[in-house]
């Protein structure tokens, strides 16, 4: 059965395999480990990111395409649930169709963008990305009637997963049963599945070929493969699942905006993380999200610590100061590509061939 989930892609290095069922099982009892709201936001946070960075990491580390326009797809994800449960109120039927209208308009987007730039080499397709998913950030700020423009949509979800639902008035394990829960699972099982259903493409015939086109394309073409068919189809795949991700931060949020889901910002997290993790790795993409995450959320909070330790050191103090966050951020992730130049998981699977 294992084997079977896993596509026999197991992670090859015990330390590696320590470290992924750390992360599931603490993410699976993560409301029960550290019960509060912050915990419990990070936790949620984390499980988008696994499969917003996974379906990126299709696109770039196994079919070896830099795409810009992956937010593009994100936000129209978040966007589909917005709008739909708006328009026609708190309900499943409305989380379905946003879900289905999202994932409809996504693959037409990607179909025309595989079918008219993926002929495109290198940084020019990169370019014309970046261009369509500045468009679409563009329009949906401007579509205020449609989108809220900058200030985003508030709506609410089916009272199951509304904070205010209680499954039952006595606490279990400390913890109220309550909708906010309910509704972190489903991202939590969603995230899962996804993660696995991923795993399952890149080893299948159809994953090994993209691998070759990303090693050689002219030799993936020389021997019989339509390489533009399986660009598109890696561009269309990847586009879905980062659609699926973006329903899934509207769903937790009960907010969408252009800031929340379309800035570029988060694409420059998403391939931070990539590399944090290790291109052309599934498994990267949840060690990455995990470690990008919980420091982009924790580290303030640790400067904040250190500083006020360090307070019979001025100079000390001052820049352990909270305000610098992003300067040792930014050094975090230089220290991380310097010793880990193919990521976490490369250097891990390395270690154990050299062994």
């Amino acid at each position: 059965m294992l084997t079977r989930l896993l596509s026999n892609d197991f992670p090859r290095n015990r330390i590696l395999a320590v470290v992924l069922v750390g992360l599931l099982l603490a993410l699976a009892f993560m409301p029960f480990i550290f019960p509060g709201v912050k915990a419990l936001n990070v936790a949620a946070k984390i499980l988008v990111f696994v499969v917003l960075v996974a379906s990126f990491d299709l696109l770039l580390g196994y079919t070896g395409i830099v795409s810009f326009a992956h937010t593009m797809f994100f936000g129209i994800g978040a966007y589909g649930i917005a709008i739909a449960s708006t328009r026609m109120g708190p309900g499943w039927p409305a989380i379905a169709t946003g879900l289905a209208a999202a994932l409809a308009l996504s693959f037409v987007l990607a179909l025309l963008v595989g079918l008219f730039s993926l002929r495109v080499r290198a940084i020019f397709f990169s370019m014309i990305t970046l261009a369509v998913a500045a468009a679409f950030q563009t329009l949906a700020s401007q579509l205020s009637e449609v989108t809220g423009g900058e200030d985003g949509l508030t709506f609410k979800m089916p009272e199951v997963l509304s904070p205010g639902y209680q499954m039952s008035e006595t606490p279990f394990l400390g913890v109220m049963l309550d909708g906010r829960l309910i509704c972190y699972y489903l991202l939590f099982f969603t995230a899962l599945a996804l993660l696995l259903a991923m795993l399952r493409i890149v080893n299948s015939p159809f994953g090994r070929v993209l691998q070759a086109i990303r090693e050689n394309e002219f030799r993936a073409e020389a021997i019989g493969y339509r390489v533009v068919v399986y660009r598109t189809t890696s561009s269309i795949l990847s586009a879905l699942f980062a659609t699926v991700a973006g329903a899934m931060l509207a769903i937790w949020l009960r907010y969408n905006g252009p800031d929340t889901s379309l800035s570029f910002e988060i694409m420059l997290d998403v391939l931070l993380i990539v590399v944090i993790g290790g291109m052309g790795t599934i498994y990267g993409a949840a060690i990455g999200s995990g470690v990008f995450v919980i420091a982009q959320s924790y580290l303030q909070d640790l400067l904040r610590l250190g500083s006020d330790t360090a307070s019979g050191l001025p100079w000390l103090s001052a820049l352990l100061s909270p305000d610098r966050w992003l300067l040792w951020l930014g050094l975090l992730f230089v220290l991380s590509v310097y010793y880990f130049p193919t990521g976490v998981v490369g250097r891990l699977r390395a270690m154990r061939q050299r062994a």
